[in-house]
């Protein structure tokens, strides 16, 4: 198995947010996460990143426990995210930005900063090196060096893509990637996800436009009130009753 789950849950006091979930993360296909709001999409992610420790369960990644590492230490093993809400530095540019994503393969320290030792300016050179790799790939060698504070919501999106991929993972969690974008940059973005896979990466996301999930996804589950409700290919999840209940009818997932 590549990724998955066991049992993972979260609570929050008497909140539970993530119930008891089993679920496996196909390698090299998109997998997606969709729910209504707070049916504790992102705390599945930050349960798998490392950000929350869980109240009882287990993460694997092949076939390694990871349940309890760090989230660099798991950033380390080839496990990389976005978030919802895009945190950047808005007086750097969008090089900048992304070259602190190749840090985490890279072993300066303060000492090398401090004297400007010859393995810092190798490092430096990588990072730049890899930046402008995955600032390439992303369509947005053009923005380098733009500020982001003067960049578009969807460019900011890119970076973020960027940034991910600048720490050289097996696995992106995509975090809402279209949110606040419009229709045509939804596309984009898509077609971005579908390249990624086309290059041996694997991706799972969260995401509310179910038009773009409907087409991009090889599999789907479907959380409500932090369960696992359903899961199956997009034909498999439009036809379920019990999504078509969660989601009010079913005009959210038409």
């Amino acid at each position: 198995m590549y990724l998955e789950t066991r049992n993972l849950t979260k609570k929050f006091g008497g909140l539970v947010a993530v119930n008891n979930v089993n679920f496996s993360i196909e390698k090299g296909k998109i997998n997606a996460i969709i729910g209504p709001n707070g049916a504790g999409k992102s705390t599945f992610f930050n349960l798998i990143s490392g950000f929350h420790p869980p109240s009882s369960g287990q993460v694997l990644f092949k076939g390694k426990d990871i349940t309890h590492l760090p989230p660099n230490k798991i950033a380390e093993l080839g496990v990389a995210r976005t978030f919802q809400t895009t945190n950047l530095f808005e007086q750097s540019t969008v090089l900048d930005n992304v070259m602190v994503g190749h840090r985490l393969r890279t072993n300066s320290n303060l000492v090398d900063a401090i004297f400007r030792t010859k393995r810092l300016k190798r490092e430096e050179k990588q990072c730049k090196e890899k930046a402008i790799e995955v600032l390439d790939f992303v369509g947005l060698m053009g923005a380098a060096y733009k500020m982001i504070g003067n960049i578009s919501q969807e460019e900011k999106k890119r970076v973020a893509f960027a940034l991910a991929l600048a720490t050289d993972p097996e696995i992106v969690f995509l975090d809402e990637p279209a949110a606040g974008v419009n229709p045509g940059e939804t596309e984009g973005l898509a077609l971005l996800i579908e390249k990624m896979i086309q290059n041996g990466l694997t991706v799972c996301l969260i995401e509310h436009k179910m038009e773009m999930i409907m087409k991009l996804a090889h599999k789907i589950m479907v959380l409500n009130y932090g369960e696992k409700i359903a899961e199956g290919t997009p034909n498999e999840i439009q036809n379920n009753e019990m999504v078509i209940k969660a989601y009010l009818g079913g005009s959210a997932i038409a």
